[in-house]
């Protein structure tokens, strides 16, 4: 009985526990949308990205056109020659891949720029956030906008507003 007792309390104070804990969302991408610093970076990025794909572009450009006049003196070249050209070719469609790696890849100058560039703004929201939060108890702030599996959650515990006046973006 002294058993059935003490669980049943235990029980008791571990979900007034739970209860007592205040969680709180957020929509990253509309937090974005909202800054100005954010459109700007995105068209800076977007003009340097152009610029690298017109690099890219221009030495492709130079294979293919290589190809083409190996095609049409094709009859008039020795096999030394035909295979010279074949390697210049080569080599210059694997200058264009190397170049498109560099700028686009995984680890590319375009990552590493954005990364840079965003990581202030990502900084500036995360000490927002953490202030709103130390302030009103919040123990979890979730990003809405990241994770799919909110299916529902009541815009009264959103605090994207609240982020954005706190940031200076009155809203």
């Amino acid at each position: 009985m002294k058993k059935i007792i003490a669980l049943s309390c235990l029980l008791l104070l571990c979900s007034f526990a739970a209860s007592a804990q205040k969680f709180a969302l957020i929509d990253m991408e509309y937090i974005l949308k909202n800054i100005p610093a954010y459109e700007m970076m995105n068209e800076q990025l977007s003009q340097v990205s152009k610029k690298w794909q017109n690099e890219v572009e221009a030495i492709q450009q130079e294979a293919q056109n290589m190809y083409k006049t190996y095609q049409s003196d094709l009859v008039f070249l020795s096999a030394e020659m035909k295979t010279k050209r074949e390697e210049e070719i080569v080599q210059k469609e694997q200058e264009a891949q190397d170049l498109k790696r560099k700028y686009f890849g995984p680890d590319g100058e375009l990552y590493k720029k954005r990364a840079s560039l965003i990581k202030p703004i990502h900084d500036e929201i995360y000490n927002a956030v953490k202030e709103i939060s130390e302030d009103k108890g919040y123990q979890l702030v979730m990003d809405r906008a990241s994770d799919a599996s909110i299916i529902y959650a009541s815009p009264k515990i959103d605090i994207s507003d609240e982020v954005l006046i706190k940031l200076g973006y009155s809203k």
